[in-house]
């Protein structure tokens, strides 16, 4: 990926959060009451940098079998309720070891 690229979807991901964040506060003057809207506003900055993100964790190895395998070994470690560093190390410890073998 090149690094206008990568420059560019870093400043996407930041703007798209920041202005989740901005203008429910320029244009709503009242506290906001409704649990579900609240919810929504709470949790929406992080499913849009998700769903920008993801995508690319398939591609960032060079090799998409060693990709799916990193994904699957951080589900299955996150599920199992692990600190996000343990996540990472084992992903990409699982990611590493199917790059040498194949």
């Amino acid at each position: 990926m090149s690094d206008i690229r990568m420059i560019a979807l870093v400043l996407t991901m930041a703007l798209v959060t920041y202005l989740i964040r901005v203008l429910p506060m320029a244009f709503i003057r009242r506290k906001i009451e409704n649990e579900y809207l609240k919810s929504v506003l709470y949790y929406l900055p992080y499913t849009v940098l998700a769903a920008m993100t993801f995508p690319f964790v398939f591609y960032s190895t060079g090799n998409v079998l060693s990709a799916i395998v990193g994904v699957a070994v951080a589900l299955i470690a996150s599920i199992s309720k692990r600190s996000l560093i343990v996540v990472a190390i084992l992903s990409v410890f699982a990611s590493f070891i199917i790059l040498i073998a194949f």
